[in-house]
């Protein structure tokens, strides 16, 4: 199975290097020997412009099991990331990187990625993963967008 798992990630790194939407990136990282790591990617999100998220990229790491594509990635922000939909661990919770969800093995590293960029804007209130940053979004719009603009300053887009 690494096989193919390996032969579908650098097939996607391929199309990415190719064609990849403006101000993202991803790129896997390199092992203690110089090596290439297919299987954990450092990744970077911008927010869209026109919304609360602007002016920031956000980092993430997607994790792949020699299961992929079989099985989604796993995909952490930073630990204590302020969103509805992500965890105080970091690991984003998506449907579509949910395999008993939505996830289907067709999906590529672009179509998560984009997934994630429109989550930052639309949380899910079904889906809440961390108390605070779901009772600001549904209680107190004021503060939410001010501690989500307060974060975007932590990631700045790189001049």
């Amino acid at each position: 199975m690494a096989g193919i798992s390996s032969a579908r990630l650098s097939e996607e790194r391929k199309n990415w290097r190719k064609d990849h939407p403006y101000g993202f990136y991803a790129r896997p990282t390199t092992n203690t020997d110089g090596s290439l790591n297919l299987f954990v990617w450092s990744c970077g999100i911008p927010g869209k412009k026109d919304t609360i998220w602007e002016n920031g990229v956000y980092p993430l790491t997607m994790e792949f099991t020699e299961d992929y594509p079989s099985k989604p990635p796993k995909c952490r922000f930073p630990k204590d990331f302020f969103h509805p939909n992500v965890y105080p661990s970091g690991t984003v919770c998506l449907s579509i990187l949910n395999e008993e969800s939505d996830w289907k093995p067709s999906i590529t590293i672009k179509t998560v990625l984009l997934g994630i960029q429109d989550l930052l804007d639309n949380p899910n209130p079904k889906s809440p993963a961390q108390q605070l940053p779901i009772h600001l979004f549904l209680q107190d719009k004021d503060e939410y967008v001010k501690k989500v603009r307060q974060q975007a300053k932590s990631y700045p887009l790189a001049e």
